[in-house]
């Protein structure tokens, strides 16, 4: 079973690594292909309990590999881990068939607590040099992050993402409308301002009109006064 994992590990780069020429370069060469050599042995250890021998293992491939792959760490079949150096695989993560991982990508966790705390991507996702997927959740098939991308959300099927924090801008190619946002601008903001002196004015219009009224009440009411009186 490891010997076919690593037979379609090594076809992988052979069909997608355009720098490829043959299946003994890709075996004796590619350090991508040696980090998931060394990880399979070393996740059948993990998986029989034998979790000191299993991290062991896993060192050793860090050392030769500059690439850092948890041996709990769950990796699919025909996974291209193309340069590697600097990437880096939690403990919980799950690789789905036929990923393809670039250069410093960061498969991590969020917070100290036990338990699955690390992404799970689907078949067929890419993920950009320096991209960090962080938390426990899904990234669904067919899916791009982006070069220096930090995904923290899930994402639906075949969507691509980009930024910080990472955002989806396309739906299987097709791109996502832009939310058009008010921008406020000098000439808008000189045109609110008159309002406000306008609003202004008018307030003082009124109040001295209701002064004036009041005075008028004023009057009247002691007119009435007095003529109750001298009756």
């Amino acid at each position: 079973m490891i010997l076919k994992d690593i037979w379609l590990d090594v076809k992988a780069v052979k069909e997608r690594d355009p720098a490829a020429r043959n299946p003994l370069e890709v075996l004796f060469l590619y350090q991508g292909v040696h980090a998931l050599i060394w990880h399979r042995f070393a996740h059948w250890f993990y998986c029989h309990k034998l979790f000191f021998i299993a991290r062991l293992i896993s060192q050793m491939a860090r050392f030769f590999t500059l690439i850092e792959i948890h041996p709990g760490a769950v990796m699919g079949h025909g996974i291209l881990i193309d340069h590697g150096c600097g990437v880096v695989i939690g403990e919980t993560a799950v690789v789905g068939d036929n990923c393809t991982i670039y250069q410093g990508v960061t498969l991590g966790g969020v917070g100290l607590n036990k338990g699955k705390r690390h992404p799970t991507l689907g078949t067929n996702v890419t993920v950009g040099a320096g991209a960090k997927i962080l938390g426990s959740f899904q990234v669904g098939d067919n899916c791009t992050i982006a070069a220096n991308a930090v995904l923290l959300n899930p994402l639906e099927n075949n969507v691509t993402a980009v930024g910080i924090p990472a955002r989806p801008i396309k739906i299987s190619g097709v791109p996502i409308p832009k939310e058009v946002k008010a921008e406020v601008t000098m000439e808008s903001y000189c045109r609110m301002e008159e309002r406000i002196r306008a609003m202004e004015q008018t307030m003082t219009e009124l109040q001295t009109e209701l002064s004036h009224y009041k005075n008028n009440d004023s009057n009247e009411s002691g007119k009435e006064a007095l003529s109750d009186a001298e009756e």
